[in-house]
This record gives structure tokens, sequence and C-alpha cells, in this order.
């Protein structure tokens, strides 16, 4: 997995940066849906990678080091702290667990292994493989799952591994690295799909396999992605292996893909060269290959990058019937760089899933890697930011969310219409507010498909609204556009919306980001059905939204107690720390190079990776950052120029 799991020391950060890098305190968000860190016995380092409530209400954890625990009382009954039993160990890399006929089942590196506890005494002591898979000595060669199939057989993806020369290119070294592979209760392995680069969340939905993949090279951005039989869903290195594998369901060929879309293997007598996104190069999206490779699959729901998680991860289902609040049936994807959890909600339009994704719930300590629903209907997160930074500073955690049963003001699904989208709200809507047009902004963009590590936005556009109708209980509003695009993320705006019940109060997570596969048939709402009244508010918001270059006051910069909330917001501090080296260079590095704030603002939107040849993984560009929230993280960027290795005063 991208940004995951990386096989070397994570860098210790020093009581100062460590303090400084602390997530935000508790938003809005906590009033509706609470956290509380478990306990873990002293000594045990949980980075965890698999996790599974057992009948018994138990919880099951596997970890990346090897170890499997159950624990009692996770939910802190009667305020007595949860039991924990180490139920095995000696295993590698467990990245993945299930619970089926008695037994724990899971992924180790290179293995499907099940451990039974025959004797009962809380303890596995039979350890089978039920399937083994090649792996090179690559670090990034993670294995994850399974998730079981509706027939009983289990699906495992594989991570890709990275070349040697090519040390930026993702690259299948040995078989089933970069595919899905489902296998039956006797160890067959079939192949299933192609195209993963960092499958690391895999989830079933109705008997439907979804996985998680995330930015990198091929990959423009994450999302979720459907994955059938014979899919291709973007990462062209498994496709060596498609005519070689035995029943491989894959027709398509490395040699075909790289004739649409060039793979950028430059070597003009001398090293291979990185290839770099081409601003002037307008890009190919990878719908574009659909009508040419017909078992190209593009993603369900795209999960904009840098904006909803960086790091892709678990996908799990909210079947606890309203005891999770008001989004039963709904997904629930971890991200381990952001350490959140965002939502989806999907629907299939004309054979193919889509939908919209919204934040849900940050703060967490550390990545969430891994989700489990409890007995109660309480939300386990497993998390780990091993060998890399998150936006949580713990090393690993377990965390419990809980709804306190208090209804969150929230879009609650969004439906695509012949002629826009259908949005129902958790509450009523205020009827003023809904009916004006200032109330909401729309727009559409895509990302480019090519071997570029990651990809701007591309072809964005502002989508008109050519009114909205408000459902008679408040409970729906029609939004209709007037430029609806195939294929493309349609961006929908509510800062205008109140509740019905309370007039200051807005939604807690105002932006959806629905991925339009197909556009419905059906008829369009008439004019004369729509609300077309439009206030000057929009027009005074824009202004409000571009601030002048430089603030007011030049010679006071923002504190850190008021920039470290846009950091933990924009992400930024999975990657960077005050005064260490990190993913990139430390901020108290950037402040010497004595760019303007405006410099600064414009590296956050177009990054130039050539300014830092020292780092292996470039940023990627952030122009989802609003303008005066950059401005005011470069303003304080730049007060750190004459911070030394040893003082922060300045700071405090």
């Amino acid at each position: 997995m991208k940004k995951l799991l990386f096989l070397i020391s994570f860098v210790a950060c020093s009581p100062l940066v460590f303090a400084q890098n602390m997530p935000p305190a508790p938003t809005n968000e906590d009033k509706y849906y609470k956290m509380v860190t478990l306990p873990v016995p002293e000594g045990v380092l949980l980075e965890v990678g698999g996790m599974t409530t057992l009948p018994d209400g138990r919880l099951a954890l596997a970890t990346r080091r090897g170890e499997v625990w159950l624990v009692s009382n996770a939910a802190q009954q009667n305020n007595t702290a949860p039991y924990f039993k180490k139920f095995a160990s000696g295993l590698h890399e467990i990245l993945g667990l299930v619970y089926k006929d008695g037994s724990l089942i899971m992924a180790q590196r290179g293995e499907l292994t099940k451990l039974t506890d025959r004797d009962g005494d809380g303890r596995a002591d039979r350890y089978e493989t039920i399937a083994a898979w090649p792996i090179s000595s690559h670090y990034h060669e993670y294995s994850f799952g399974p998730k079981v199939a509706p027939d009983g057989s289990f699906f495992v993806s594989g991570n890709v591994a990275f070349g040697e020369q090519e040390w930026w290119r993702g690259e299948s070294r040995v078989p089933y690295r970069g595919w899905v592979m489902k296998i039956d209760p006797t160890g067959k392995i079939e192949p299933w799909a192609t195209g993963m680069r960092s499958p690391c969340g895999l989830g079933m939905v109705d008997g439907d396999l979804f996985y998680t993949d995330n930015q990198g090279d091929w990959m423009g951005s994450g999302g979720v992605w459907h994955v059938t039989k014979g899919a291709f869903t973007g990462h062209p290195a498994g496709l060596r292996w498609a005519n070689t594998l035995p029943n491989s369901p894959i027709k398509l060929t490395t040699e075909q893909l790289y004739a649409a879309a060039d793979p950028r293997m430059s070597k003009p007598g001398g090293p291979y060269i990185k290839p770099e996104n081409i601003e002037k190069d307008p890009g190919m999206p990878f719908f574009k290959l659909k009508e040419r490779f017909p078992e190209i699959k593009t993603p369900a729901v795209w999960l904009p990058h840098g904006i909803l998680g960086i790091s892709n991860a678990e996908i799990i289902r909210d079947e606890t019937k309203g005891a999770f609040g008001p989004f039963a049936g709904q997904l629930f994807v971890g991200d381990q760089g952001q350490s959140k959890i965002m939502r989806v909600c999907m629907e299939k339009v004309k054979g193919e899933f889509q939908g919209a994704a919204f934040d849900f719930r940050g703060g967490f300590q550390s990545g969430v890697l891994r989700m489990a629903f409890g007995n109660d209907g309480s939300l386990f997160a497993g998390e780990t930011n091993r060998g890399w930074g998150s936006a949580g500073t713990k090393g690993e955690g377990l965390e419990r969310i809980f709804w306190t049963g208090k209804m969150p003001f929230e879009m609650k699904t969004v439906k695509a219409m012949p002629d826009g989208f259908e949005i129902e709200f958790t509450m009523p809507v205020a009827r003023k507010n809904a009916e004006d047009l200032a109330s909401y902004s729309t727009k559409s963009f895509i990302y480019k498909y090519h071997p570029v590590y990651g990809s701007p936005t591309i072809n964005s556009q502002e989508v008109p609204i050519k009114g909205v109708r408000v459902s008679e209980d408040g409970l729906r509003v029609r939004v209709v556009l007037d430029n609806l695009r195939q294929y493309y993320i349609h961006e929908l705006k509510l800062d205008g919306i109140r509740s019905q019940d309370d007039p200051q109060l807005g939604l807690l997570h105002n932006t959806a980001y629905y991925t339009l596969n197909n556009i419905p048939d059906g008829n369009a709402l008439a004019m004369s059905e729509l609300s077309t009244k439009k206030t000057a508010v929009a027009k005074e918001k824009a202004a409000a939204a571009k601030p002048a270059l430089k603030p007011k006051n030049t010679k006071t910069a923002p504190t850190f107690a008021e920039v470290q909330p846009l950091l933990a917001k924009h992400t930024c501090l999975a990657c960077h720390q005050t005064n260490k080296r990190q993913v990139g260079p430390a901020y108290a590095e950037v402040a010497k190079r004595k760019y303007s704030n405006e410099k600064i603002v414009e590296l956050i939107y177009k990054p130039q990776p050539q300014n830092w040849p020292e780092y292996a993984t470039e940023m990627a560009p952030m122009p989802q950052v609003p303008r005066a929230d950059a401005l005011k993280i470069a303003a304080w960027i730049n007060s750190l120029v004459n911070l030394s290795d040893q003082g922060d005063k300045q700071q405090k």
C-alpha cells in the first residue's frame, strides 16, 4: 500500500515535534460520533493489520508484526478495561483477518493461513497453509485479505513491487502481484482480476467484491472499484501474467495497453528518466480507453486525493440496522495517511456501480487501516503509521467510535437523475435556503491516466445550476444542472443549506463527490417545477474567498496553534514535521529557502520535485487547499527561518 508499512524504521519524533503534531481537538463530529482509545497492555505494539468480530462478541486483532490477539470487553462495559489474550504469534506481516467455521483465516506475505484452537484453551494449536503464492524479496509485496465470497472461497489481493532502476514504477516481479486471486477452500488459486497497484482495502457488499487503491503511477487518485472477474482496473504491472497464469480471464496485453497509453520509458543513453506531469498536456482520462478495451473498470467512486484520503484502506458496510446512526447499508472507508474515515453511498445505474463520497470522522491517533463493527453497533478502528507519517502521530492504536444518538445534519444520500442529482438529508432543510441557488455550487473534474505518480485534476468546469425543487417534507432536494459529464467526478458543495429546526445549523460536512459513470434515463423536470431564485450571497462568498495576496498585518505571522488545524485538515502533517525530516522536508528547511509567501502557495498548488531531489516521493499537487489557508500556512513557514534545531519558543 502506498505510503504505508515500508520496512524501514519510523522516524521518532522529539517531544517538541510530537506535541506540535498532535491531531486537532475534537470538532463538531465528536458531538455525534464519540471516540474512545482502548488501553493496550504494556509492552504490546498493536500495529493492526487485520480485524474481525467473533460470534461471541470478542474482537480478534492481527498485527503486521505477526501476532493475533483476542480482546474481551472491547466495548469497556461497566467501565472495566478490555482483556487481551495472545492467540498466535510467529506469523509474517498479517494484513487481513476473517472468522470462518471456527477458525481465523489471514493473509500473510506469501500465503493464506488458517489458525484453529482445537483444545479450547484460547490459543491456536494448529497452523495450516491453505494456499501459497510467489514472493520476491521486495519490501512492497504486501498481501491483503481475505474476504469470503458467497461460495465460501476467499479473495486475496497482492501489492506490486517497484523497479530497480525505475524505482518509481510499480512492477509485478512474480505472478499474482497486482492481482486479485480467488482461492477455494482446498487451496486452488484462480486469477480473478488485475490492474491493482496497492489494493489494501477489500470489501464484500451483497456478494460483490470491491477494493480501494491509492494514488501512484497510473493512478491519478484513490477510489473504490467494483471487481468483477476479468476486470482491469488501471495499473499495467499485472498484465505481464495475463497470458501465462492458468485460467487467466484477462486477454488485454501490456503491449496493447502501451500502444494506447505511452508508458514513457525513456533511457536516452543513461539512466531511465522519471516521468513527470506535463502541465500543457491536456491528458487522457482512463475512461477514454473503455471503448477499445471493454475489460476496463473505472472506479465506482473516486476518492479525490488530498480531500478524501491519501492512502485508502479498509471497506466496511454498516449492517447495524441503525445502531450506528442514520447511514445503515452504506460503506465506510478508512484512510491511513489522513487518519480518518470516509463515507460512501452507492447505487447501480445501467448495470454499473456509482455513487457519492463524503467526509465522516477524523482525529484518529494513527492511520486507520482496518475496521470492524462490534456486536453493540460501535465501530472499531485498528491503526498503524508504520514506515510513514499520518495526520495522527501515534505509531499504532485501537479506537472505538459510537453514535451518541444525536442526529447529525448531513447529506444522507446523493442519487443521479437524468438532469442532475437528488440529495436526501438526515433532517429537514430550511426551505428559504434550500430554494436559493446561491446555497449551492457545483463543478466537475477528472484525472489523467499516465505513468506519472498521481495526477492534477483536469478538465475542471463549473456546472451551472438551472434550478432546484425541495420536497414537501424538506428531506430531499432535486438539483437540476446544465452540463452533466459521464465518468466525471461532480463536486456538490452546499454551503448555504440550513436546518429547518435551527436556522444557524449548517451541514456537518457540506461537500459530496459523486462519480457519474452513467446518467440515468428518464424525464427531466420542467422549469416550471423549479425554484430559480438566487440571492447576492454567492457574490459575497466569492469575494470573501479571494483574500489579498498579502495578509493585512504582514508583521505578525500566525502562531503554530492557529496553523496546526489547517496542517491537519489538509494532511500536511502526514508528510512534513516542523524541524524533522519525514516523507518531505521539514518546514524549517523550507523556510531556509526564503521563498515568498506567494511562492510557497504556488508550490503547494504546483510542486516542483526538482527542488528537493534528495526526497524519493514527490509531493502531489494540492489545488484543493483554499488560498486563504495556503497563505496562512506559508506565513507561518516563513516565520521559522531562524528556528534552531533546539529552539521552538516562537511557536508556543
